[in-house]
């Protein structure tokens, strides 16, 4: 496709990828007729994955994220979802590093048009492509608008909250040449849209500290401020204060008795995944060791009596070899005890060179369930880990029924 083109949709659900050189983040906007978002739940992204027939899709670090749109189940009055994206390196510009949107049918995968935009320099975000709504049909738009102001000025063009207060107005960045007048463009080019653009910030806000969640377009959360408390869907790069990447861990994982005097038998494991989310390995208490000992198991905790952390998994990230690129943390009920029977549990990533606390995941919510996947783990391009939260519950009382659920959870 060439900017400004369009194709009707011949699947009720299409999936949109973004592939670049670099990491990205992948983002999708549900608008209505006046070109705004209904409220900030229209905003979906990696810490705010699902919204009303648009999802958020992550690649693992081994393939490109993506926005899926169902048609079918797009609300009434959403006549319009625009994907985004942007680098996910802090003032990293699309210079050099050109994306290219892929639209697929959802259900088949089948490429029903690609998109490349043309003459990228300073632009730090981007507006792709938009899935729109024309005389009943469903229909595919190559954009490629630029925004030199990240994503937090799309996602404040187009009416998301976001918050820090706004400094003076800043324009979106020259679009590619011969685009559609986007719906707020005021580059030279275009012509004035009919209202005044709204305050943008000058560069994207800082991520919150923790436990709020991050602002989105500020990048997700590093260790540079110290330990941080992950609250379920979020995300931390880890990262610290610039140093190397961080190549020994350990994931602790912890639980109490709900009720006093009655012991509870739980079982932590570790299941390593390949860049297509195939199976290579579970690490837990009958084999202690895998991917030639890079990960390794403390053994069964029987009670979960007693301070501290009841079973932990140490994982030598610098000596895993390529073909794991996704590490998911579970922990089953083996004697079928659900988890309301269960207080305080909770995982933590600990530096194991200095047995420093990074990251903590507190289990909030209990459902009656055998089984929970508790934190995943996956590798990026760049070779740097990142943790995600997730508090997924399964009917599962051991390891082995945990591995197709923790593969779709990757």
């Amino acid at each position: 496709m060439t900017p400004g083109s369009n194709i009707p949709l011949s699947a009720a659900r299409v999936t949109v990828d973004v592939a670049a050189p670099v990491r990205l983040d992948v983002s999708g906007l549900l608008l209505t007729a006046d070109g705004k978002v209904r409220s900030d739940d229209d905003f979906i992204f990696y810490n705010q994955p699902t919204g009303q027939g648009v999802t958020y899709r992550s690649g693992g670090g081994s393939a490109p994220d993506a926005i899926v749109v169902d048609t079918s189940t797009v609300p009434p009055g959403i006549e319009k979802i625009v994907v985004t994206a942007s680098p996910d390196a802090a003032g990293q510009t699309f210079q050099g590093i050109e994306p290219t949107a892929t639209i697929r049918n959802a259900d088949d995968n089948s490429v029903l048009a690609s998109f490349t935009p043309p003459q990228l320099g300073a632009e730090t975000a981007l507006v792709i492509v938009e899935v729109y709504l024309r005389n009943g049909v469903w229909k595919a738009r190559a954009v490629g608008q630029g925004y030199s102001n990240g994503l937090a000025g799309i996602a404040t063009d187009f009416g998301v909250s976001v918050e820090e207060p706004a400094a003076p107005a800043a324009q979106p960045a020259a679009p590619p040449a011969a685009p559609p007048a986007p719906q707020r463009s005021q580059a030279a080019t275009q012509p004035p849209p009919p209202a005044a653009a709204p305050t943008m910030p000058s560069a994207p806000p800082a991520a919150s500290a923790a436990p709020a969640a991050p602002v989105p377009g500020a990048g997700k959360i590093n260790l540079d401020k110290g330990r941080v408390n992950l609250q379920k869907n979020q995300t931390v790069s880890l990262v610290k204060g610039g140093r190397p990447m961080l190549s020994q861990v350990k994931m602790g994982l912890g639980w109490e008795p709900a009720y006093r005097g009655k012991d509870i038998d739980l079982d932590a494991s570790v299941i390593a995944y390949g860049p297509q989310r195939n199976h290579i390995d579970s690490c837990y208490f009958g084999k202690l060791q895998i991917v030639g000992g890079a990960i390794k198991h403390s053994g069964d905790n029987l009670t979960g009596e007693g301070g501290g952390d009841d079973e932990v998994i140490a994982v030598d990230l610098g000596r895993l070899p390529q073909e794991v690129s996704g590490l998911v943390f579970t922990v089953n009920s083996f004697t079928g005890q659900k988890f309301t029977e269960v207080a305080k549990a909770y995982c933590r990533l600990l530096d194991a060179a200095t047995g420093e606390e990074l990251v903590r995941f507190d289990l909030t919510s209990a459902e009656p369930q055998t089984g929970v996947m508790m934190a995943k783990l996956i590798r990026q391009y760049s070779g740097e880990w990142e943790m995600t939260a997730i508090g997924d519950f399964v009917k599962s009382r051991t390891v082995k029924g945990m591995v197709k659920p923790a593969a779709k959870a990757l």
